[in-house]
């Protein structure tokens, strides 16, 4: 069997992808046998599912791919045919200087026939070209309203094509794969959701504190690997209600009274009041 090409970073740009930690977890991997069964419940940019089939190419690997990263690998040819018109445009623009005037209408113009004639722009993979660092916008609608920056792909992207060969893929709620899988001897689940307290804008779910802490009820009775960094402070608070387990819920039967608040022109908060009877 020719060996897979490994890939230790995803082909296109996904928020939350693994590629810092690809290294260590080739480390974890070696622990379990050839032939162990992987599930990720996450799937993301395929990256884990990626390097697991790679490091275990007798293993059953399944790819819940929930964002349709697939539909964006297939897509590439295009991605690259938008992101060469915008370098055209932006040929006499500094690099990372802002687009303005007449180039920045004549950009906004380019990505709204692309979506016009192929009914579909990969916006994750053009925002980092064209926004500042690490914001993302999900519409052409939404990039209007940002400030655009000439920092555009410089290279086409490499045709991918083998990046998801040999994986089971699937695309469902975790909870669903979960449910399929959790009774097969051996199985491995990775849970990688995404992080608690970070921007899950680009996710294709809305994500509250209980989402979060209901993944952890895939991982009793079953082996794991899970992901989340100290931003979450998810280790932190599993370990203060193990300390804590006859607490119960404190504001069972509690009044609740909100606040609406605005801390800038863009961004509003709720306050909260939470009262028992007196």
């Amino acid at each position: 069997m020719e060996k897979k090409k490994l890939y230790l970073s995803a082909p296109l740009p996904f928020v939350g992808q693994k590629r810092n930690i690809a290294r260590p977890f080739i480390k974890v991997l070696e622990q379990y046998p050839d032939g162990t069964t992987f599930v990720d419940l996450f799937g993301g940019s395929g990256l884990l599912s990626h390097i697991a089939k790679c490091q275990k190419p007798n293993s059953k690997v399944v790819y819940n791919d929930y964002d349709n990263y697939r539909e964006r690998l297939e897509r590439i040819p295009e991605t690259n045919e938008l992101l060469a018109r915008l370098r055209e445009i932006c040929i006499a623009i500094p690099r990372k200087a802002p687009i303005t005037g007449e180039a920045r209408d004549q950009v906004l113009a380019t990505i709204a026939a692309h979506e016009a004639r192929y009914g579909y722009v990969d916006y994750i993979t053009l925002s980092p070209s064209i926004l500042f660092s690490m914001k993302y916008s999900m519409s052409l609608d939404a990039i209007k309203k940002e400030g655009l920056y000439n920092k555009i792909r410089t290279t086409d992207f490499a045709p991918a094509g083998d990046y998801l060969d040999g994986l089971t893929v699937t695309s469902a709620d975790y909870r669903d794969v979960f449910e399929q899988y959790k009774d097969e001897p051996g199985v491995v689940f990775l849970v990688d959701p995404p992080y608690l307290g970070t921007e899950a804008g680009t996710y294709k779910m809305y994500w509250k504190l209980s989402d979060y802490l209901d993944v952890l009820t895939v991982l009793k009775g079953h082996r794991f690997i899970y992901f989340t960094s100290n931003k979450s402070s998810i280790v932190e608070l599993c370990d203060w209600l193990g300390r804590n387990q006859d607490l119960g819920n404190p504001f069972d039967g509690c009044h609740v009274v909100e606040f609406h608040a605005q801390m800038n022109y863009s961004a509003t908060y709720t306050d909260m009041m939470i009262y028992n009877a007196a």
